[in-house]
């Protein structure tokens, strides 16, 4: 297992996070996934055997049901060994007007709630799960920094904002002298690549690592979904679930393809593993969050963190899944490329000519 600095932090994080999404099954997450305390017991003990050592939550899922099995799971032993990182935005249990949003008063209390559920005295990483624009970031940071100076939060995240939501916190980090987010938990796939557009290069310029969420898109790039074939049972996206949005199929089924020709030239690879280590190629990502509905597929992503793809194959995967040039990149690509820095580059790369 590779082990990656969290941002401007001394933090180190495996490039796999165990997600945990899947652990409870109550409500709409039912549609994810139900495991019990025994199979999250074994499956936590999977991912530290294979060298995980971050594990990520949050109190909306299944209404907090995720994180009390993790409560019931972490003992001392594993607690040593693990990084907890959860998330606070939605509201849980209580529905009520100030139950929501990132103001002091609903952080402090839901990380409390958090505490109790988790059965820790500390959580090592927490994330803003979205963004809050009804609140001022002063007013966020600073409940964030009153959490960690009392010792019960270790770093701060971010998690779905935008370009310029991240940097008007960094900008309110600096001027107010309080907490600085570290990383930002982003959606970013073969399938969806939205984040290279700002999010990337805000991970490069600034030091705000990208932890990836949904990195197989729902299990769309798991080489289950094919063209001219039926869809598979038994899955998300048969239950439901509708994130991520797939705006071109026949798009998302040429990526598979060549997933799965990609994968055949590794011997025992499967388009999972390929589709994960591509990302794990691409500048300013630190992590991705894996979760599972089963042990068979936990097994499979967990082998992701050994495969390295040549600079052809992850050439091939880059082209058939490149986004268009938006205004203003590409008349940046047409007029400034003289004068690129790496964080420009993680965009634009790609579209200058050889």
């Amino acid at each position: 297992m590779e082990y990656r600095l969290l941002g401007r932090s001394g933090l180190k994080v495996s490039v796999l996070t165990l997600g945990t999404m899947t652990f409870g099954g109550k409500g709409d997450f039912a549609k994810t996934g139900n495991t019990d305390v025994a199979g999250a017991r074994h499956q936590i003990d999977m991912a530290l055997d294979a060298g995980v050592n971050m594990l990520d939550t949050a109190d909306i899922y299944s209404d907090g049901v995720s994180e009390e099995i993790i409560g019931d799971v972490l003992d001392d032993a594993r607690r040593k060994r693990l990084l907890v990182a959860t998330k606070a935005r939605f509201p849980t249990g209580d529905k009520g007007p100030n139950e929501r949003g990132l103001s002091r008063h609903h952080l402090i209390r839901a990380c409390e709630a958090s505490l109790k559920r988790l059965k820790t005295d500390h959580i090592d990483l927490y994330w803003c799960h979205e963004w809050d624009g009804l609140t001022p970031v002063e007013e966020i940071l600073g409940a964030l920094d009153h959490l960690q100076r009392s010792g019960k939060i270790g770093y701060v995240g971010v998690s779905n904002f935008s370009g310029w939501h991240i940097m008007k916190m960094l900008n309110a980090s600096e001027k107010n002298g309080t907490v600085r987010p570290v990383a930002q938990q982003i959606h970013y796939t073969l399938q969806a690549r939205e984040a290279e557009y700002e999010l990337l290069p805000v991970a490069v310029d600034q030091g705000v690592d990208a932890v990836i969420w949904s990195p197989l898109a729902g299990g769309l790039l798991s080489g289950k979904y094919r063209r001219d074939k039926p869809e598979p049972e038994g899955t998300r996206k048969a239950a439901q679930w509708d994130e991520p949005p797939v705006h071109d199929i026949e798009a998302l089924y040429d990526i598979v393809e060549v997933l799965v020709d990609v994968a055949s030239h590794y011997e025992g690879a499967s388009p999972a593993q390929v589709a994960l280590a591509w990302l794990l190629g691409r500048p300013g990502v630190a992590s991705l969050v894996i979760g599972a509905r089963n042990d068979t597929q936990l097994a499979d992503n967990l082998k992701s963190a050994s495969l390295k793809l040549t600079d052809e194959d992850s050439a091939r995967l880059e082209e058939v899944s490149r986004p268009p040039l938006l205004y203003p990149y590409w008349h940046q690509r047409n007029t400034a490329s003289d004068r690129l820095s790496e964080a420009d580059l993680t965009l634009l790369r790609p579209f200058l000519k050889k």
